[in-house]
């Protein structure tokens, strides 16, 4: 019988010798974590470098970080979330984020139609507000579709600001909408500010735009002392990214808060590898009825790529009919979904 360093051979141990650490259990780790039935709850409301703003229900924006038994849970600006620990908001304080709500709403984006990586955008917005000049730069179709379909499949009600209205009429292009019952508001230098106020009031609306379009300069006559920085657009047409981290901003209200604006960075390109047609088209209970029908496979594009495809089918689809405008207009999605012309910056 082979001995230890200590001398002693198998047979001079017993059950004496067993040491048992106390607290430690047979039960996986996860059982015992904690439930945390005394955390507050609020809405992220910024993001950066491992830390999050959290807007308490109860007041106070406390600086957080991610519990561990989060592990890599992705949280973003709009998230409700529920917080432990010094939540007092004084300076210098750090709570932990230790539980994350189901979301209502998510507006995701890839960096382009290759990316198999969603990012997502904002959580639990209601409201869109895709915000676009008439001139200076030109407006592009383009994007303003792709993000109509981010909207569309992401729960998320989109609404059309046009600013700079006193360079040209926005009329014309505010027009190439109106099939998709897309409400519209002008935020120009020249135009008063009650429309938009009355589209977000009591409502939490993401604000996207390109740089240079006037995104910043509208947040900061909504929340006048929100000091989001603006920039000039340069000769060759592209704006500077003056903001770089989405935040949400309190609505003033009168006389308590009445909403919140997320103010989102200024993008060049909105990648849309997560949807495919079939995916807009159900966003739309009559065109989805109409393709019931649809050979499997079929792009809704209409001939001659899809000579059967149920939104051309007169008796689905009358001509002349509200439907029948709204089919057009979902296909000029359609095929803004399928290339980039026109949608980068």
């Amino acid at each position: 019988m082979g001995r230890n360093a200590r001398g002693r051979s198998a047979r001079d141990y017993d059950e004496s010798d067993v040491h048992i650490r106390p607290g430690k259990g047979s039960r996986p780790r996860t059982k015992d974590r904690p439930k945390h039935k005394d955390a507050k709850f609020g809405m992220v409301i910024t993001k950066d470098r491992g830390r999050w703003g959290v807007a308490l229900d109860d007041g106070p924006v406390v600086v957080s970080m991610r519990a561990r038994e989060l592990g890599r849970t992705p949280v973003e600006v709009g998230d409700r979330v529920g917080v432990v620990g010094d939540t007092t908001g004084r300076k210098d304080t750090l709570a932990r984020i230790v539980k994350l709500a189901e979301r209502t709403s998510v507006l995701r984006r890839t960096a382009d139609d290759t990316d198999p990586y969603e990012r997502i955008v904002v959580a639990n917005a209601d409201q869109m507000l895709i915000v676009t000049a008439v001139a200076d730069p030109p407006p592009r179709s383009g994007f303003v579709e792709r993000a109509l379909i981010a909207a569309f499949v992401g729960n998320v009600s989109p609404i059309l600001c046009l600013t700079k209205t006193d360079l040209t009429d926005p009329t014309p292009f505010a027009e190439e909408f109106a099939d998709l019952n897309v409400p519209v508001v002008y935020a120009g230098v020249e135009d008063g500010l009650e429309a938009v106020e009355s589209a977000i009031d009591n409502h939490i609306t993401a604000l996207i735009g390109h740089s240079g379009v006037g995104k910043s300069t509208l947040v900061n006559r909504i929340v006048p002392d929100a000091n989001r920085e603006t920039g000039e657009v340069s000769a060759v047409g592209k704006g500077r990214h003056t903001s770089t981290q989405s935040v949400a901003l309190r609505l003033p209200g009168a006389p308590g808060p009445s909403g919140w604006i997320i103010d989102t960075p200024g993008i060049r390109s909105f990648g849309l590898a997560h949807v495919d047609a079939d995916t807009v088209i159900n966003v739309f209970e009559d065109l989805a009825a109409a393709t019931e029908q649809c050979p499997r496979g079929c792009t809704h594009a209409g001939p001659p790529a899809d000579p059967e495809c149920g939104l051309d089918d007169p008796e689905l689809v009358p001509p002349e009919t509200a439907t029948a405008r709204r089919r057009d207009a979902v296909r000029k999605l359609l095929n803004a979904l399928r290339t980039n012309v026109e949608w980068e910056m």
